[in-house]
């Protein structure tokens, strides 16, 4: 029996640089497109969880298995927005700055059969304390944007984080271990 199919429903580069890691490649790429507002009131876990489900289902094809992901930035029960502009981004490292954050990573995978399996992946992240010229040295490398709460751990971000606790992988946007586990559990033979 062959290996079954794999519907990534993501654009991300880093998502799909993750899933090689794993030995894992994609047949197609279906970025879903949903409505990404959080419900009133609803936690970041559940956000997260939410948004990986209905991406793999607005992705679904009934062709093969969708992987779809979420990763949520959370201070307390404040979910921090995917950054668009610099105001924005500022006020995310503001906050964030000199406190611990989650970072939390919800992942889904869809069955040809509509049978969806997910896992959260959470990890404690402390940046130290921002000056404000590093607050602006990072807002002028602009990898901010599109990102989660303002910032791109694989990146110069890095080198302000004081300390991590929990999946790397998974601040990026892809938990591997989570990952892996539910690709093996669908018969993906993986590395």
């Amino acid at each position: 029996m062959g290996q079954p199919t794999l519907i990534l429903a993501s654009a991300s580069p880093r998502r799909r640089e993750l899933l090689a890691r794993l030995g894992a490649t994609p047949s197609a790429v279906a970025p879903a497109d949903i409505d990404e507002t959080p419900h009133k009131g609803e936690l970041p876990r559940d956000y997260a969880r939410r948004m990986a489900r209905e991406k793999a289902e607005a992705a679904a094809s009934g062709e093969g298995h969708v992987l779809a992901g979420d990763t949520v930035v959370a201070a307390g029960r404040r979910i921090l927005p995917k950054v668009e502009d610099e105001a924005t981004a500022r006020q995310c490292l503001e906050l964030l700055s000199g406190r611990r954050h989650r970072v939390l990573s919800a992942i889904a995978l869809r069955a040809p059969d509509g049978g969806i399996r997910e896992r959260l992946s959470e990890t404690v992240v402390i940046f130290k304390r921002l000056s404000a010229d590093e607050i602006d040295a990072y807002i002028a490398s602009g990898e901010w944007h599109g990102k989660a709460g303002g910032y791109a751990i694989q990146g110069v971000a890095e080198g302000l984080v004081r300390r991590i606790q929990g999946s790397h992988s998974g601040v990026v946007g892809l938990p591997l271990y989570e990952t892996r586990a539910l690709l093996k559990a669908a018969g993906f033979d993986l590395a």
